[in-house]
């Protein structure tokens, strides 16, 4: 996507009408869930556990959920198997599906720290440099595109500088972003009985991407020896995944009742 591209569609953004978002009948019919990474891109890696096959079961566990609870729901996945998609190809799932809800689910890492905990972002400028490491680790992945300096029009994930341009984006979507996002901390913290880190923001290129409410979900730290085996059990995946299963359904009934 050209720079060009990426500003006229922030000025689009902009522009659009509060009212859009509130017309009436409005149904939440299609959901992408985004499992990170793939491929030749194994995301985090912990004593065993490579955060790119932690995530896809987590994702394909909660497209099952949402498909047998709640008739009426197209759930589309960026990948299903184990293959690399570029930031690009997991927008356009969203994108020319004209999708409700974007999800992109990862699993987080600090070396050399005990941290633990879930957290949800939405596509802001981070306020922390904590915020901003996430960010960078995520967006680097363009680094193994193809003629990424091209495909991103010179958009360095490590230099604060180009971080600038998602100023330029004051996203219509934003209110329904941190409404399922918090919803999603939610249910992590009250009925999966996880440690929240709570609802944060930062530049994540794939969610600024995408033109529909959107958020970006750590599930937990691989760097952390216990989470670790909790995110790579069967249990431990069947519970995060129910999680984020009940925030998307009690998002859909708020969003549908407030129109």
């Amino acid at each position: 996507m050209k720079r060009r591209d990426f500003i006229l569609k922030s000025s689009a953004l902009t522009t659009l009408p509060f009212f859009a978002f509130r017309q009436k009948g409005f149904k939440v019919r299609t959901v992408v869930i985004d499992a990170g990474h793939g491929g030749k891109d194994p995301g985090t890696i912990g004593q065993f556990a490579r955060e790119k096959d932690v995530v896809l079961k987590i994702a394909l566990k909660t497209g099952k959920y949402i498909e047998d609870n709640i008739p009426g729901v197209k759930v589309l996945y960026t990948r299903n198997t184990d293959r690399y998609v570029d930031f690009q190809g997991r927008a356009d799932v969203a994108n020319k599906n004209k999708a409700d809800l974007f999800m992109s689910i990862h699993a987080n890492s600090i070396v050399g720290a005990n941290a633990y905990g879930t957290e949800t972002f939405v596509m802001g400028l981070h306020k922390d440099t904590s915020n901003f490491e996430v960010a960078k680790r995520e967006n680097s992945v363009i680094l193994m595109d193809e003629n990424y300096k091209e495909k991103y029009e010179g958009f360095d994930p490590n230099s604060p500088e180009s971080y600038i341009l998602f100023s330029l984006n004051q996203s219509a979507y934003q209110e329904n972003s941190l409404r399922f996002a918090q919803k999603v901390e939610d249910q992590f913290k009250n009925r999966v009985g996880r440690h929240s880190r709570g609802v944060k923001q930062a530049g994540f290129l794939v969610l600024w991407m995408t033109t529909t409410p959107s958020v970006l979900i750590e599930t937990g730290f691989l760097s952390n020896a216990k989470e670790e085996q909790y995110l790579a059990s069967e249990k431990g995946q069947d519970l995060i995944s129910s999680g984020i299963y009940r925030a998307f359904r009690d998002y859909k009934e708020e969003i549908e009742s407030i129109n």
